[in-house]
């Protein structure tokens, strides 16, 4: 995963690492949605998934370009995509 682009700002924006984020983008009960529901573009992909270093389930956002997968966001999950990652789970 590169985060070149949008790991600082991810840090200084929602205080998630790129190590928490791509531990959540390796969870084997990671939940996918591609696309990712709220993108205007259709492009980027919604992943909900467990970060063992922060003890919580994280939504992260990438983007592949030219056959590099880019980090673009992720935060600690909301209501909402946390039961979607639970139901998932079941």
């Amino acid at each position: 995963m590169d985060w070149s682009k949008r790991g600082l700002y991810m840090w200084n924006r929602h205080g998630v690492r790129p190590e928490w984020a791509d531990e959540a983008l390796r969870d084997a009960n990671r939940l996918v949605l591609e696309p990712d529901p709220a993108s205007t573009s259709g492009r980027s992909v919604r992943t909900i998934g467990w970060s063992a270093s922060v003890r919580r389930v994280l939504t992260v956002i990438t983007v592949e370009d030219q056959g590099i997968v880019y980090g673009v966001n992720g935060w600690a999950a909301n209501r909402h995509d946390r039961r979607l990652y639970e139901g998932a789970r079941r």
